[in-house]
């Protein structure tokens, strides 16, 4: 009896001790029972962040959401369509449909808003390590780049 009541507390320790191995190596944790929407948005995001580092390089035009050629909701909304989630067009619309989230909640793969005057006016997924894929204006293309601005908001999608 007395080893059966040591072995869920030997369990308990060892699962303790993997996910915050786990959480210092910046992994990602899918305990059994876990809520399935909770894995399914990761999964989404990592798909969507996938999607958008393969059309490195592609132009940027105004107006344009792929395949070849993208602005920044453009992007956004193509890589979130091929990771099967719907994405309105423009990147205000696009604020206002994610769930808000705060920086220490981020994760690759949300979604990254850059904001003046309380109106939003750039998007971009995020990659970690305060990066974004993004296609920023005319004459430019798709690339990572360093978050520049203090001045934004984050959205994870539904």
């Amino acid at each position: 009896m007395t080893a059966q009541m040591h072995v869920p507390s030997l369990l308990s320790r060892a699962g303790a001790v993997s996910a915050l191995t786990l959480a210092a190596v910046g992994g990602t944790l899918f305990a059994p029972g876990a809520a399935p929407e909770a894995q399914a948005a990761t999964t989404h995001a990592n798909k969507a962040l996938s999607v958008a580092v393969s059309k490195k390089g592609s132009p940027y035009r105004y107006g344009s959401a792929g395949p070849s050629r993208f602005d920044c909701s453009g992007l956004t909304l193509y890589a979130y369509k091929k990771a099967g989630k719907s994405l309105p067009r423009t990147a205000q619309q696009q604020y206002n449909k994610t769930r808000h989230i705060s920086k220490a909640s981020r994760q690759k793969g949300d979604l990254v808003f850059f904001h003046s005057g309380g109106k939003v006016y750039h998007v971009g997924i995020y990659a970690g390590s305060g990066k974004i894929w993004h296609s920023p204006k005319t004459g430019s293309w798709v690339k990572l780049d360093k978050i520049w601005s203090s001045k934004v908001y984050y959205g994870r999608v539904r």
